[in-house]
């Protein structure tokens, strides 16, 4: 088993902040205000894709988007390199919520 990992909230943050930027600028179709919040599932810990958004892009491009918020994450936080999955960011969707992110391993703790 992985030896557990403590992040800052605040570093999560700044580095999800930066992270859905840089995505935004390689994805034109994903512009909308930068989360200043993060939510958490117990599957993933992602952002919201609003809704005016999700009903124009294919599941291929908001695969891509999160992939790219996943590698910049990985880049910035080493903690949450997402190597289990390849390198793929994930997607859940409940209803017409979607929530793209990274699957949080079991042994990272976001502190606040």
């Amino acid at each position: 088993m992985a030896k557990p990992v403590s992040i800052s909230m605040h570093k999560f943050s700044t580095s999800v902040q930066a992270a859905v930027k840089a995505a935004m600028d390689k994805h034109p179709k994903f512009k909308f205000t930068v989360p200043n919040g993060i939510t958490v599932s117990y599957l993933i810990r992602g952002i919201p894709v609003p809704e005016e958004i999700a009903a124009k892009v294919t599941l291929g491009e908001t695969q891509a988007f999160a992939t790219d918020v996943a590698s910049h994450l990985g880049g910035a936080v080493p903690q949450l390199a997402v190597t289990h999955q390849g390198g793929q960011g994930s997607i859940l969707s409940i209803g017409r919520h979607i929530l793209i992110g990274i699957p949080v391993p079991p042994e990272l703790h976001i502190e606040p």
